[in-house]
């Protein structure tokens, strides 16, 4: 059994690798746009998450996913063969790419919280010159039992 650390350091490596490889050796036009993201290593060093995200060409355009996936899924063999020779383990990890979702929760995120900020500036724009609904203060407070009275 590997320690954490070591396995640590060949994800950081097999994402290196794999990323750099995309860019410069694998020539297929469908991973022009793909980023590697992150990496996870089991512990006995013998598979690979490779996680993954896809760039649209323009701001308006969905990224093309599945056909991201197709061109990962053709080009793993050279993508391991590739990653066994540039980091000298005994056995080289199997590869398996995951599309990473965490951009895309972030943005819904963001977009979450910029519709909550508005709803609070609008709130605060109609409570300017706003009065209370009922008396000025509205909490009962505690009744003074004069002596007068008896």
């Amino acid at each position: 059994m590997a320690d954490t650390a070591r396995a640590r350091k060949l994800a950081k490596r097999i994402s290196q690798i794999v990323a750099s490889a995309l860019e410069h050796e694998v020539k297929d036009p469908r991973l022009a746009r793909v980023t590697i993201t992150d990496t996870k290593v089991t512990g006995d060093l013998h598979d690979a998450t490779v996680y993954y995200t896809v760039l649209g060409e323009r701001l308006d355009v969905e990224p093309d996913y599945a056909g991201a996936a197709a061109a990962l899924e053709k080009a793993k063999g050279v993508l391991r063969s590739m990653v066994g020779a540039q980091t000298g383990v005994r056995f080289t990890p199997t590869l398996t790419f995951m599309t990473d979702t965490v951009p895309d929760e972030a943005r819904k995120m963001d977009e979450l919280l910029a519709k909550a900020q508005a709803a609070d500036a609008e709130v605060a724009r109609r409570a300017v010159g706003a009065s209370p609904a009922g008396e000025a203060d509205p909490y009962k407070a505690p009744r003074e039992d004069d002596e007068d009275e008896d």
